[in-house]
């Protein structure tokens, strides 16, 4: 079996596979290219690769050769594939429902980790986990680098300085990761999350948390927000402003799969923060968690800064290639048997889950549903 890895495209730092990870795949008895400066910007050399077992190899080669192909997005796959290859990645399938049934119909086995159940079992696979720890915490240095002012109080002979007052709009992975970091830099934090679950690992990071009664049942949403009633979504909005007019950061992260991010921080609240505020929405790929969210741009309003950024864990391209390399080789000892075949067991319930595309059909039920019936198999 031939694994290839492809050189991702800019703005994209990271890598499938890191060299350590290659070196126990070749022990596995499993070939791997990898495409020249594939692991540049996540400082690896090609050399590392070939040390660990890997040939260094052409993208058209590993194109024309691998069983299997490694590319963290769906713009970096190129259109030449060959049917029956098996392609993996973080391919968004809910949203990029189109990719999904051309692929479908040109015959690739389309694995996408982002939709791998997130079970006990999985917790070693899971890439949103992974990717979403070191987004939270990148998100609260940027807020830090970006800020004003300082985040710890500090008492000088020149007078005292009060801390940053932060609000965390959802205590996900990526949340309660910036509740840590925001706590170490010194700042008070306040944190809201329509899941009264999370109230306890919240406080015991040291943050208060915000409730807002009737909140809808998430328990079996995978870690994920769920759709809210009108009623629910007004006292939240109350609740929200509430408490962001007088926060000197704001660290959005909720996002609903398949469906556009919620807006909790509007124009009008935006407008009641001092100057000198920041709002970092790690949700901006899906269309942000405020009104004036743009991806990958900074908006200035009333002196208050809105980053939208959904790629904070590339910024980190070493530790989040080393992490989601780690997520994708636990991944593959699912459907790869000890002589080194693939196996694509599809009773095994983690790699059905992930599965979005395979005999030509779209396979997955909620990527499915997001098609008509009349272009499903098309």
């Amino acid at each position: 079996m031939v694994i290839g890895v492809l050189k991702e495209q800019a703005p994209e730092t990271r890598v499938s596979l890191v060299p350590e990870v290659v070196a126990a795949l070749v022990k596995m008895n499993v070939s791997v290219y990898v495409e020249p400066g594939a692991g540049d910007t996540a400082f690896h050399s090609d050399k590392s690769y070939t040390d660990a077992g890997a040939v260094i190899k052409d993208r058209n080669s590993i194109v024309g050769e691998a069983n299997l192909i490694l590319a963290i997005h769906t713009d970096n796959m190129p259109e030449d594939v060959k049917q029956g290859t098996v392609v993996m990645g973080v391919f968004q399938p809910l949203f990029n429902t189109k990719q999904m049934q051309q692929w479908a119909g040109k015959g690739y086995t389309v694995f996408s980790l982002d939709t791998i159940p997130r079970t006990t079992r999985a917790q070693a696979m899971d890439v949103l986990s992974s990717q979403a720890n070191i987004a939270g915490y990148k998100a609260v240095l940027l807020a830090a680098f970006q800020y004003c002012r300082y985040f710890p109080m500090f008492m000088t002979a020149a007078g005292s300085i009060p801390p940053a007052k932060v609000l965390i709009l959802g205590a996900g992975v990526a949340g309660l990761q910036a509740i840590a970091t925001a706590r170490r830099l010194g700042a008070v934090v306040e944190v809201f999350d329509t899941r009264p679950a999370v109230k306890e690992e919240v406080m015991s990071l040291g943050a208060k948390f915000v409730e807002v009664e009737g909140a809808a049942d998430a328990s079996k949403a995978g870690g994920y927000a769920v759709e809210q009633s009108e009623d629910f979504q007004r006292k939240q909005r109350e609740k929200i402003h509430e408490h962001a007019k007088k926060s000197d950061i704001i660290i959005t992260t909720a996002q609903i799969p398949g469906r556009k991010a919620p807006i909790l921080i509007t124009k009008e609240m935006i407008e009641d923060m001092r100057a000198g505020s920041v709002i970092i929405d790690i949700a901006s790929v899906t269309g942000g968690n405020t009104d004036l969210t743009k991806d990958r741009e900074t908006v200035m309003h009333n002196g208050v800064a809105i980053v939208g950024n959904s790629a904070l864990a590339a910024t980190a391209s070493a530790d989040a290639s080393k992490v989601y390399a780690k997520n994708v080789l636990n991944f593959l000892k699912l459907i790869i048997d000890k002589e080194g075949n693939m196996n694509l067991n599809f009773e095994d319930d983690l790699v059905k889950g992930t599965c979005i595309a395979t005999g030509g059909n779209i396979v997955n039920e909620r990527v499915q549903s997001l098609i008509s019936p009349q272009t499903a198999n098309a």
